[in-house]
């Protein structure tokens, strides 16, 4: 799936860990899903996360851990954000841990024991210091990196994990992987016109049954999902091209100027040009 406001992963291992740092405007990203643990720290400024729909605030110089399949989206407030994150495969770590299956990683700052945050610290300095070898570009920062998310991943195994056999029901694997399958619809056909019918049949659902799910679900109206998926990839193409406004709308799927104004704006708190030009100031 693309990351609409990271930068291109470099891949540290050809295992499973891939690794981006980001300079960029504020912006946000819709909910989504991988199957990778995802490592996020927040360099500058501030961010809101929502996993499994309770939302987090993430200060500055602070790791929260989305471990994998969980859905969860982000927004950055700064004009200027700057974070680390780190996508790494379960697949990868078997190697070291078998049954990693059966780990389910917890690390959230508001969610930290007074137990916990003396390890919690200890993990956050690593990640200072994997910034400050890729400031000073070592020539074995590769070789550096790859040590260094291994040594975070192990204490997060050893001091913010649970380990017991799997509880999934039948029923909640069914809902996950609908979940799943609807945010990868979503992004696959974004710009193009998205009905409810065409994804209820995509599903075999009924139309009805499947608002009901969506919404129990997801928090929200399928509709608005759509919308704000358009409009993250709206937000990048602003920032990234000089094409018209009404050009980079419809070619993500927008075709009602008025719904498109009014949707960007309850998501960024402003219009479509006013980001273009702080971008510009940069």
């Amino acid at each position: 799936m693309e990351q609409p406001y990271y930068e291109t992963f470099q891949e540290i291992s050809d295992l499973g860990i891939q690794l981006a740092y980001s300079t960029a405007p504020g912006g946000y990203h819709p909910l989504h899903w991988h199957e990778e643990i995802e490592l996020l720290y927040q360099l500058n400024g501030e961010a809101t996360i929502q996993i499994e729909g309770k939302k987090y605030q993430i200060p500055n110089k602070h790791l929260t851990v989305v471990d994998s399949g969980l859905v969860h989206s982000t927004y950055t407030y700064s004009d200027t954000s700057m974070f680390i994150c780190a996508h790494i495969s379960r697949k990868y770590m078997e190697r070291y841990l078998p049954d990693i299956e059966l780990y389910q990683i917890h690390c959230i700052p508001d969610d930290l024991t007074d137990e916990q945050f003396p390890e919690y610290r200890k993990i956050c300095q690593m990640l200072e210091d994997l910034t400050r070898i890729y400031i000073e570009d070592a020539s074995a920062f590769l070789m550096e990196a790859e040590g260094i998310i291994m040594q975070v991943l192990a204490h997060l195994i050893r001091h913010f994990s649970t380990h017991a056999a799997s509880k999934v029901t039948a029923t909640d694997r069914l809902t996950v992987d609908r979940i799943r399958e609807i945010i990868t619809y979503v992004e696959e056909h974004f710009a193009g016109q998205i009905s409810l019918q065409d994804i209820a049949d995509h599903l075999g659902l009924g139309k009805e049954y499947f608002c009901r799910f969506f919404k129990k679900n997801m928090g929200m109206s399928f509709l608005q999902y759509v919308n704000e998926v358009r409009v993250s990839h709206i937000y990048q193409d602003l920032i990234q091209t000089d094409a018209p406004v009404y050009e980079i709308a419809e070619k993500n799927g927008f075709h009602n100027q008025k719904l498109f104004n009014r949707t960007f704006k309850s998501i960024y708190g402003c219009t479509p040009s006013s980001v273009r030009k702080n971008c510009q100031a940069y």
